[in-house]
Order: C-alpha cells, then sequence, then structure tokens
C-alpha cells in the first residue's frame, strides 16, 4: 500500500469517527486492517499529526486529536469565511437546474425534520452546504472548504439539537434557500455567517471540544 493510501485510509477513519476524538490510536489493529507494519503506520501518523487529526504523546503512542475551544472557534471562523464567500460566488454562477436541486435537497431535509430524523437531516444538511460551495465554482475555494470543514465534520454534523435549536435551524435553512433563489449574494452571505455562527456556540456548548491547556500534547510538523 502506498504511502499516500495509507494516509488516505486512516484520514477517513478518524474523519467518519471510527476512532472518536480523544481515544487511543489502536495501532496494532490499524496494522492489521490495513495489512501494513508500525512504520509506515507511524508515518502515516506523523503526517496527520500536522494536519491537526492526530496528537503524538511523547513515549506514549498517540491519540485521535480531540479540539481545544479555541480550535473550534478558529475553525469555525474562517468556514463562515469560506462558505459566505461561496454563497456570493453561488448567486453570481450558479445554474437554474442546480438551485432546482438544492430546492429538492432542501425539501427532503425539511420532512426528516418533520419526522424527526437527525441523522438523515444531517446527511441533507451537509449535502446542501457543500453544492453551495459547489455552485461557487471555484476549485481553490473547494479545495480549502473541504480541509476546513474536514476538521469539524463530525461535530458539526452529530452534535444534539434542542427542538427549539432545530426549529430555528430550518428557518435559517429556509431564508439560505430563499436568498439563493433570488440570486441576493450580500444577503445569503449574511445569512449563511450567522448559521455557521450559531452551529459554533451550539457545538461548544455541547463539549465537543476541550478546554485550552487541559492536556499537554505533542503535534509534529
Amino acid at each position: 500500500m502506498l504511502h499516500e493510501e495509507v494516509v488516505g485510509r486512516i484520514r477517513a477513519i478518524l474523519l467518519e469517527g471510527e476512532i472518536p476524538p480523544g481515544a487511543r490510536i489502536p495501532e496494532r489493529e490499524l496494522c492489521d486492517r490495513l495489512q501494513i507494519s508500525r512504520t509506515p503506520l507511524r508515518e502515516a501518523l506523523k503526517v496527520l499529526a500536522a494536519e491537526g487529526l492526530v496528537q503524538l504523546l511523547p513515549h506514549r503512542g498517540s491519540r485521535a486529536a480531540k479540539l481545544t475551544d479555541k480550535d473550534m472557534r478558529d475553525l469555525f471562523e474562517v468556514c463562515q469565511g469560506l462558505e459566505a464567500l461561496a454563497g456570493e460566488l453561488a448567486c453570481e454562477r450558479i445554474t437554474d437546474a442546480e438551485i432546482d436541486e438544492i430546492a429538492a435537497a432542501h425539501a427532503e431535509m425539511v420532512q426528516h425534520y418533520r419526522e424527526g430524523d437527525l441523522i438523515q437531516y444531517y446527511r441533507g444538511n451537509r449535502a446542501i452546504h457543500e453544492a453551495i460551495v459547489t455552485a461557487a465554482g471555484n476549485p481553490v475555494l473547494t479545495g480549502l472548504y473541504a480541509s476546513v470543514t474536514a476538521r469539524i465534520r463530525r461535530a458539526r454534523y452529530v452534535t444534539p439539537m434542542t427542538p427549539q435549536r432545530w426549529a430555528r435551524a430550518v428557518q435559517e435553512h429556509e431564508a439560505i434557500l430563499n436568498a439563493l433563489q433570488r440570486r441576493d449574494g450580500v444577503g445569503l452571505s449574511h445569512i449563511l455567517r450567522a448559521h455557521l455562527r450559531h452551529k459554533r456556540e451550539e457545538v461548544l456548548q455541547a463539549g465537543f471540544a476541550e478546554t485550552e491547556g487541559s492536556e499537554p500534547t505533542l503535534r509534529i510538523a
């Protein structure tokens, strides 16, 4: 297995939450699963540590990184800016067919909300946000967005919501779709910023991040 493939496989395992944030990396199990030796595994873990997905502990192996409050705030701040820009560009470049596809995805998402199916709701929610970024038609923006959002994906799309917060999120998505249909780039930009800001506070309140300095770790770049 090539080095890049090993890194990619372990990255996917981490991003999908198979190894929960803060949990030790089970090196022996990963070696057996990927059919590799310890050396390529540890080289891959160094790469993922540089990406912020793994924390290397001196003489104690490694663990899946758990973001600090500051990490989470910083990442969401950047994500807000990227989605706001994507919204502006999408309103200039999106096709009528793409708007119809997002409207259909929105309708399905709302149905999941009415059924109380949070897992399927979040899947539709994520698809809508990614579709808007794609509609911006800027590969550089798409790449940056993928890199940043990967680190907060699990927290962003699994956080439990109160009935009040869930209802507000659906209302915000109604506003997102409305602005997109009107091709109101400035309005959509503002809505997306507020939407992401609300999600950031929700994630922090849910305890997905650890307090800064709660446990010393070593990251190798």
